[in-house]
């Protein structure tokens, strides 16, 4: 599926869900629904949001991270969404210093 697609399902909470649920990795499932619930957004709408975030927040190393694990993967939009769920499940302090510089 393409990450178009994948976004777009986003928008409807059944169809959200069953789109994080089809990555088949339940620990992701459930740090994204605790996050949603945290931050007072749908499942749907934490995981739009978090497309929203890497595309202005994510570093040059988090870009390139991103394109070598869609270039491994039989289903490019799907690993991307799981890249892009990480980084914004990610602690500030990681996400500010990607690079690994400790800084």
């Amino acid at each position: 599926m393409l990450l178009g697609d994948i976004i777009t399902r986003l928008e409807d909470e059944a169809m959200a869900m069953q789109t994080l649920v089809g990555l088949s990795d339940i620990v992701l499932l459930t740090r994204v629904e605790a996050a949603a619930a945290t931050e007072g957004l749908t499942i749907g709408g934490f995981a739009a949001r978090a497309v929203d975030r890497f595309s202005s927040q994510a570093s040059d190393e988090d870009w390139v991270t991103l394109i070598g694990v869609m270039g491994r993967t039989g289903d490019p939009g799907q690993a991307c969404l799981r890249n892009i769920l990480q980084f914004a499940l990610r602690p500030p302090e990681a996400a500010a210093h990607a690079c690994g510089c400790g800084s």
